[in-house]
């Protein structure tokens, strides 16, 4: 008689939310395969379930293309909304003023930021939102079969659209430009990177522009184009290693190979930024358009956290709101006394 043994299938592992990496998925995607918007979607994903963040207490927002079906593609569990062609944060700042207790991310394009989106991009950054701003660039308008996007570089040909004659707008100088206060570049094909960013933008208490450059693998594949893996994985130079620690964690520093520099965010977590070949400060704004430049100079794709500032307050700091969204309030910390409003009718004689 032979012993058998009963194999019990493993169980999926959670997080400290109690919840495993399928509890933070969407839909299947129905973009093209090998599009790096799918990458990114990923590492949404990957983000938050790491940081064990309810997807309850996120809400998702996007206007019109191929990024800004994205959404649909992480966080099913999250509330959502897609909105008209550029105006996405609008629908974000309502919303994220009618509860200020919730994360806010939100998924764009370059045609949807960069081009009709751009006076609600530049307002959003003033304003400084406390919102995950994410621009998945790939220099083309994929969704209307392959035309130039503002962010298309000066000289790209395109099937059946000629080539581009004007210059790009650069999403990361727009947000330096524009007073944000977390600014990062980041490419699809840098999983780790993307993720790490994700992450830190997501504990900043403020607008955390990310522009990913997100190759379109359909109507801009060319080896020789700026938004194409090829080109990507050729030119990247990263400013530095960066690595996102929770503040429920105990910090650790690794000196090797270069040293170590803390980024301490507002909720007392730290992006921890190891130097490589560049001695380079975040938190200098001047220095990060210098470098910014410099690498468009020098034809090169620049990664990494480019600038943050931390002691800026954000949109909803700025009003006296309170924790508890007013749709949710009790009547009678709405409904004012009488005496209040009999004072208010006195003033009017």
């Amino acid at each position: 008689m032979s012993d058998q043994t009963s194999s019990q299938p493993s169980r999926a592992q959670t997080n400290l939310a109690g919840l495993t990496k399928s509890d933070y998925r969407g839909n299947p995607s129905t973009l093209c395969q090998g599009c790096g918007h799918n990458s990114i979607s990923s590492q949404i994903i990957a983000a938050c379930y790491e940081m064990d963040i309810v997807p309850e207490n996120v809400v998702k927002f996007s206007g019109i293309g191929c990024s800004s079906k994205s959404p649909t593609y992480f966080l099913n569990r999250s509330f959502g909304f897609n909105g008209l062609h550029g105006r996405m944060p609008s629908l974000a700042t309502g919303a994220l003023f009618g509860d200020v207790t919730l994360r806010g991310i939100g998924v764009s394009g370059d045609g949807d930021t960069a081009s009709i989106g751009m006076g609600q991009f530049k307002h959003v950054l003033r304003r400084n939102l406390r919102l995950v701003y994410i621009v998945e660039n790939n220099g083309v308008y994929g969704l209307t079969k392959g035309q130039f996007s503002a962010t298309a570089e000066v000289g790209l040909t395109l099937k059946s659209q000629g080539t581009n004659p004007y210059m790009p707008v650069d999403i990361a100088w727009e947000a330096l430009v524009g007073h944000a206060t977390f600014v990062a570049r980041s490419f699809a094909g840098d999983p780790k990177q993307v993720k790490e960013l994700l992450k830190a933008a997501l504990a900043h208490n403020g607008i955390a522009v990310l522009d990913i450059i997100s190759p379109c693998v359909t109507f801009n594949n060319s080896d020789t184009a700026m938004h194409s893996y090829s080109w990507g994985k050729n030119h990247e130079v990263a400013l530095h290693e960066l690595a996102f620690v929770p503040p429920a964690e105990e910090i650790t520093v690794d000196y090797e190979p270069g040293e170590a520099k803390e980024v301490t965010m507002h909720d007392g977590s730290i992006i921890m930024l190891k130097k490589l070949d560049r001695d380079y400060d975040p938190t200098d704004r001047s220095e990060a358009m210098r470098v910014l430049e410099e690498a468009n100079a020098c034809n090169c794709l620049i990664t990494g956290l480019i600038y943050i500032d931390t002691t800026q307050p954000s949109l909803t700091d700025l009003y006296n709101l309170p924790k508890t969204p007013l749709n949710r309030l009790p009547e009678h910390r709405i409904r004012p006394p009488r005496e209040s409003i009999q004072k208010v009718n006195d003033m009017m004689f």
